[in-house]
């Protein structure tokens, strides 16, 4: 996600969620808030869903315990494709921030007057200065 820019919720969904094996599992019926993001992920568990899986995180080792009824049970990501959607995670981000700079110049100037887009010309700081612009001046329009 982009700090700063809002999403319009498209709807919820209640889906059974189920974490485990056939021998070891626990099932619970999780809320998705539904919005048009350009994401890495296809869904994001929040500290609702964690809280009623009773999940202990270890961000670190990237490992997720929670209790079932076959003891304690544990998840463990495999680090290659959690580096690879974070870091697709940040060129979409990266690419999300630079179209929303490029919209702003464009209505900046779209809302400049036709004054403020002229390139004024330099002032001349010193006499002497001055005269090498006069004199550079005379040259370049004499030449055809």
């Amino acid at each position: 996600m982009v700090p700063s820019r809002a999403s319009r919720l498209l709807g919820e969904i209640t889906l059974p969620v189920q974490f485990g094996t056939t021998t070891n599992y626990q099932v619970e019926h999780i809320n998705f808030y539904v919005a048009d993001f350009d994401t890495a992920y296809h869904a994001i568990l929040g500290r609702p869903a964690l809280a009623k899986f009773m999940v202990i995180p270890h961000y670190a080792y990237l490992v997720l315990k929670m209790p079932s009824p076959a003891g304690v049970l544990s998840l463990r990501a495999n680090l290659s494709v959690a580096y690879a959607c974070e870091t697709e995670s940040l060129v979409l981000a990266e690419a999300t921030d630079l179209c929303i700079q490029m919209a702003s110049m464009v209505a900046e100037a779209k809302m400049a007057s036709a004054d403020d887009m002229e390139i004024p010309e330099p002032p001349c700081a010193s006499a002497k200065f001055k005269e090498t612009c006069r004199g550079y001046r005379r040259r370049r329009s004499s030449t055809p």
